[in-house]
């Protein structure tokens, strides 16, 4: 059976419908006026403005984030840790970043996404700037920065289900693939950014340098947001309307389990979750991976050539994505492609890499590899909000705790299969079989209708404001 199949309209709420279901609280005509008012808002300059800051935010989240990474081989060589304690480091991110996944959204669902954005990006940029200072005056450093890396995660945790939560209000349906990667290629930008500014500044500067500057950009960011934005006059004030609860069903613990029953909801979670914990691993172990295999390479080349293919595959899997479904193409088909891409064609590079022996193949096979992985943003990323888009924060949140979850066990697990086999091909092995497994259940059993609704009682159609 072919992966995408036409259809007619649904790929989008019918109006039609919903004069038929006027239980909304606008009713048939305040749901067609908000729909129009959501057509004009996106094209105001606000709303490209808006996505531009987004864009950085995610950029500089992730400058902060890779700090880590960049710096690891540097500060293991000075602190004395061994590959199992490197990894414990890196691993405890994750711990953090688990907790706050399911609250951030949940919140953002109730007072808006852009508020908790602000607030967590002014935390984890003071935290990414206090690092260096943690490291010198603890008495025992791989404490002092096990502590600071899940402290990282905490704060970190709540910034992609925010995201999540502020698209499926904002957004309409064919237009999310190309927001969500657009958003989504912030990750790769700023892996980029620190990758080759960050190993230039290792090298001149030392590894501090790396967290002070990456840390006071990102408070600036946040000052910027609140000063000219949150606190601004005209359109922006709209954005306050991302947080109507008006426009959200409240779901109660019994749909909540029904939900959960849901095949498509538990595909999309193990989906997640798969694509999350091997992006992960790939992202804290490829620096050292290159560093171990070929000393002499240089870190910008590595750490900047796979990050700069990223962002445009990230970005053209979202047009693909938003083309494919304005055609008429089946949404749910649509995404199982995108993913069929981040985990299936990507797989076929991680293999590769096991039997790398040139520098130039290893840095092709990694970037053909994360470059595909992009793809994941226009398939699974996008398709929790194609089943609840009144909860896809709080859906997101749990997604990606489990995500997170998985992360720390993959990226530890990592570092114990490289101490133990000597050999970075188990590394990659582990990253395939995790992959194809994630991609056979999504193919199996992901939909794109919604389904947090109960559609023996009045429908309640999503409202884009």
């Amino acid at each position: 059976m072919a992966i995408l199949q036409k259809h007619g309209k649904n790929s989008s709420p019918d109006l039609a419908s919903l004069k038929e279901n006027p239980a909304d609280n606008f009713g048939a005509a305040g749901c067609q006026k908000k729909w129009a008012e959501s057509s004009s808002n996106w094209s105001r300059p606000v709303a490209r403005v808006w996505t531009v800051v987004l864009l950085l935010g995610t950029c500089l989240l992730y400058c902060a984030r890779v700090a880590m990474p960049i710096c690891a081989v540097t500060m293991a060589e000075r602190y004395k840790w061994t590959k199992r304690e490197s990894g414990m480091v890196l691993g405890s991110f994750f711990w953090g970043y688990c907790f706050t996944q399911v609250i951030g959204g949940y919140i953002s669902d109730r007072v808006g996404g852009e508020k908790v954005l602000l607030l967590s990006a002014a935390a984890w940029g003071a935290m990414t700037a206090f690092t260096p200072i943690l490291a010198h005056f603890c008495s025992q450093p791989i404490v002092s920065m096990t502590l600071a890396r899940f402290l990282m995660g905490l704060l970190q945790g709540v910034h992609y289900p925010s995201l999540a939560s502020l698209c499926s209000q904002k957004v309409v349906e064919s237009e999310r693939g190309f927001l969500m990667s657009t958003v989504g290629s912030g990750s790769y930008l700023g892996t980029l950014v620190i990758g080759g500014a960050g190993s230039l500044m290792l090298d001149l500067y030392g590894w501090e340098s790396v967290f002070y500057v990456s840390g006071l950009l990102s408070l600036l960011w946040a000052y910027c947001m609140w000063k000219y934005l949150l606190k601004g006059e005209g359109p922006i004030i709209t954005l306050e309307s991302l947080g109507t609860r008006g426009t959200q069903s409240k779901l109660s613990r019994r749909n909540w389990l029904r939900l959960f029953k849901q095949p498509a909801v538990c595909a999309v979670i193990v989906t997640h979750l798969c694509t999350a914990s091997t992006f992960f691993t790939l992202l804290s172990w490829l620096p050292t991976y290159f560093k171990d295999t070929f000393p002499d390479a240089k870190g910008w080349v590595f750490n900047v050539v796979p990050w700069f293919v990223a962002i445009p595959s990230s970005l053209f899997s979202g047009c693909l994505s938003d083309h494919l479904i304005s055609q008429g193409f089946d949404t749910a088909s649509v995404r199982k492609l995108m993913q069929f891409f981040s985990m299936g064609v990507s797989s076929v590079f991680t293999l590769l890499l096991c039997g790398t022996t040139t520098f130039p193949t290893a840095v092709a096979f990694v970037s053909a590899t994360m470059g595909f992985t992009t793809f994941s943003h226009s398939g699974v990323s996008v398709n929790v909000q194609d089943l609840a888009p009144s909860c896809a924060g709080a859906l997101f949140g749990v997604m990606n705790t489990c995500g997170a979850f998985s992360g720390v066990i993959m990226v530890y697990l990592a570092g114990y299969l490289i101490e133990s086999t000597g050999s970075w091909s188990s590394v990659f092995m582990l990253i395939t079989v995790v992959n194809l497994l994630g991609l056979a259940i999504f193919l199996a059993f992901a939909e794109a209708r919604r389904v947090d609704i109960d559609g023996a009682k009045p429908r309640y159609h999503n409202i884009h404001i």
